[in-house]
């Protein structure tokens, strides 16, 4: 890169949404740091961030396939309320069949020990984990996510108007990540093809 005279952007100082509830029951941590799978809709990770535009902070949610590291459901709206990261994983139950049996990690935070946010999870056959810890080390693979659609899409391409924007452009930016980013944990393929590799070699060991 330097030979090539090119540089990696830079990630900017995070803001931290993770408000804890020290009086809401919470889940065990199912996943104790270990951010592996070995196929999807086994592991799922979920998190918030923020983005900063011009009528005021507007809130993402992601939910994470850890196998692929598919962004397999997202939600973007102006409070950081229960209903945010409610309609994320139900993205992710639609586009991905259903799926039971999922484990859904995040932080402590609040929104995610929420009564509502438990029951959904158990309606849909989920095993919720929360980090025991909780520092960012307890959801590292999401936070890094985070890293990369503040770093490599909100920063370099801001200032943003509002939420219709953040919206529309995250929606693009999820369909590039999932469809044509090139990710080193994953053999430097896009978490589609990983995805479809799998699923290739299990018809063929099924037919075998």
């Amino acid at each position: 890169m330097k030979v090539l005279e090119i540089q990696g952007v830079r990630r900017g100082r995070r803001c931290i949404t993770t408000i804890p509830d020290e009086s809401a029951a919470k889940p065990l941590d199912l996943v104790n740091r270990e951010f592996t799978a070995q196929r999807p809709n086994q592991l799922w990770v979920a998190d918030i961030t923020y983005v900063a535009t011009w009528s005021g902070f507007v809130y993402v949610a992601f939910v994470i396939d850890v196998f692929s590291r598919k962004l397999v459901g997202w939600r973007v709206m102006k409070t950081m309320q229960t209903q945010l990261i409610l309609d994320a994983p139900e993205q992710a139950l639609w586009a991905r069949g259903k799926p039971k049996g999922v484990i859904h990690h995040s932080d402590r935070g609040s929104q995610y020990v929420s009564i509502r946010y438990s029951e959904r999870l158990s309606e849909a056959g989920f095993s919720a984990s929360v980090g025991s810890v909780g520092d960012s080390y307890d959801n590292a693979l999401a936070e890094t996510i985070n890293g990369l659609y503040k770093t490599e899409f909100i920063h370099k391409d801001g200032p943003w108007k509002g939420l219709e924007q953040v919206e529309l452009a995250t929606l693009d930016w999820v369909d590039w990540f999932n469809n044509r980013r090139l990710l080193s944990s994953i053999g430097d393929i896009p978490p589609l093809e990983y995805e479809e590799n799998y699923y290739r070699q299990l018809a063929e060991d099924t037919a075998a």
